[in-house]
């Protein structure tokens, strides 16, 4: 068959992204109610529209499928505290709270993944919410470091400030992915506790 003059043709590199992204997209779709170890290739194939060979063209296995989307995920998270930030500085308990409310908003997938596979995942999966986590404390001590209070903090407290911070408004999440009334708790509760800690940070002096 000739395709009419000026159709769009699709590369081959670009129809192997989107099967990449489809695979992506289907496994997400999948872990709704159930956690990433009870999937098989064969179904995460079936429900991209591939057959199960054709998967190992875009990933190694399926725990190399889960770490990259464990990267695409904590990307989103790590954006809301970049959204967050006022003029360079570190942002602001009511900024960081709304801003990470609003991507939990526009992407439960991956968060609900997130938060299920935290601590339930396989092993490889943990290690890179582990790692990524890791990233993301030390993207938050960068910016406690430039508040004036806490300058004369070692990067040992700020890091260890940083990840109270951090699994704070994670533990936040699932009550952000549930009903209404649950939502409103969840904002409530990590609102005053991130207070709390913020005052105390402020009120304690550095290590000598």
């Amino acid at each position: 068959m000739v395709e009419p003059l000026g159709a769009a043709r699709v590369s081959r590199a670009e129809r192997k992204q989107l099967t990449r992204r489809a695979l992506l997209d289907a496994t997400l779709d999948l872990l709704e109610d159930r956690s990433f170890s009870g999937l098989s290739l064969r179904e995460v194939a079936r429900a991209a529209g591939i057959v199960p060979t054709a998967f190992y063209r875009h990933f190694a296995s399926l725990d190399d499928l889960g770490v990259t989307l464990v990267e695409e995920s904590m990307r989103v998270a790590r954006q809301a505290l970049r959204d967050a930030r006022c003029g360079g500085g570190p942002p602001t308990i009511d900024a960081a709270l709304g801003a990470l409310d609003a991507k939990v908003r526009d992407h439960p997938r991956e968060f609900r993944f997130l938060v299920r596979e935290r601590h339930g995942g396989t092993a490889e999966i943990r290690d890179a919410i582990g790692a990524e986590l890791r990233a993301l404390v030390g993207e938050l001590a960068i910016d406690l470091a430039r508040t004036p209070a806490l300058d004369a903090w070692s990067p040992a407290e700020l890091d260890t400030a940083a990840d109270l911070l951090t699994v704070t408004a994670l533990e936040s999440v699932p009550g952000l992915l549930g009903t209404p009334r649950d939502h409103a708790a969840a904002l409530g509760r990590a609102g005053r506790q991130l207070r709390i800690i913020a005052a105390g940070l402020s009120a304690r002096p550095p290590s000598a």
